[in-house]
């Protein structure tokens, strides 16, 4: 019994600070040896962004422009989603190299070792938080290049708020990500199994992504479809990242008239994605704990 209570204490005499960097060291290397789990994960919303701009840019920009105004490009319109996409798909990838160290034998060797138990789950998610930041920055460059190519506009005419603008829609991307890599997370510890955890969130991410105001305005999609899209986390991640865009209030699904401007789709949005991420993240330590304590035993 007193062996087992110690399980997840730091007993390796590094403190926490460095148990987290050797954990976060490992999965960057990991990552840096797989790459095509870097690119691969990035090509799905590029190429999202690069169809839907092209194809679907004239049909969108009449429901845009009665909506958000006439100045408004199908670019700048869609870039928000396409960050969001990009960090659904990192937190994807996080239930999954869950399930690659689960089948490995490696999560039960961190949990006997000397590592701190908490150090081991916060490094990886720093690993995931870094790589959302690098993805999350090739899809704000690929957008202005489009943009450039469409309308020859200048960066101050691509993202409104600015530079403080754009490091606070990569800091949307990492609120959005976390409630999401906490389902990726459980769906991984109870499947245990890489197939039926890439199945299961996958169904779950491709029909909230296009049940949300992500390619649309949600007054130009059906009724149903409206009501489905107030209860979507997805909404709220893409207004907050498209408010910053446009500097303007784009939330329609909660009207807030306490604040100025942005901020009116601001505080709701970051609100709910924040009190997602912390019942979420609580279920998913709950997951981790049992999963802890059977492997261990």
């Amino acid at each position: 019994m007193s062996g087992e209570s110690t399980i997840g204490r730091k007993t390796s005499g590094n403190g926490f600070a460095r148990d987290t960097w050797i954990i976060l060291k490992r999965w960057l290397v990991k990552t840096v040896r797989n790459p095509f789990v870097l690119t691969s994960s990035l090509l799905n919303p590029i190429v999202f962004l690069v169809l839907f701009t092209e194809v679907f840019g004239g049909i969108a920009e009449g429901a845009i422009g009665q909506n958000l105004g006439a100045e408004v490009n199908y670019v700048t319109f869609l870039v928000p989603a396409i960050v969001i996409q990009t960090a659904l798909i990192a937190a994807t990838t996080s239930g999954i190299g869950q399930v690659e160290d689960i089948e490995s034998g490696m999560f039960e060797k961190m949990l006997v070792s000397p590592l701190h138990r908490g150090a081991v789950f916060l490094g990886k998610s720093l690993s995931e938080i870094i790589r959302i930041v690098i993805q999350v920055g090739i899809v704000l460059a690929l957008g202005y290049v489009l943009l450039y190519l469409n309308t020859g506009a200048s960066p101050t005419d691509y993202v409104a708020t600015g530079l403080l603008g754009a490091v606070g829609i990569v800091l949307v991307a990492i609120l959005f990500s976390i409630w999401f890599t906490a389902i990726s997370n459980i769906v991984a510890l109870v499947t245990r199994d890489q197939e039926s955890t890439i199945i299961a969130v996958n169904v779950l991410q491709f029909p909230l992504l296009f049940l949300s105001s992500a390619f649309l305005p949600v007054e130009a999609l059906p009724g149903w479809v409206q009501t489905v899209a107030a209860l979507n986390p997805i909404t709220y991640g893409v207004d907050a990242a498209r408010a910053l865009m446009l500097n303007q209030d784009v939330m329609t699904v909660i009207e807030v008239t306490s604040f100025t401007g942005v901020w009116n789709t601001l505080v709701p949005a970051l609100g709910v994605l924040l009190v997602l991420d912390v019942v979420l993240g609580a279920v998913a330590v709950y997951f981790l704990n049992q999963a802890s304590s059977s492997d261990v035993q």
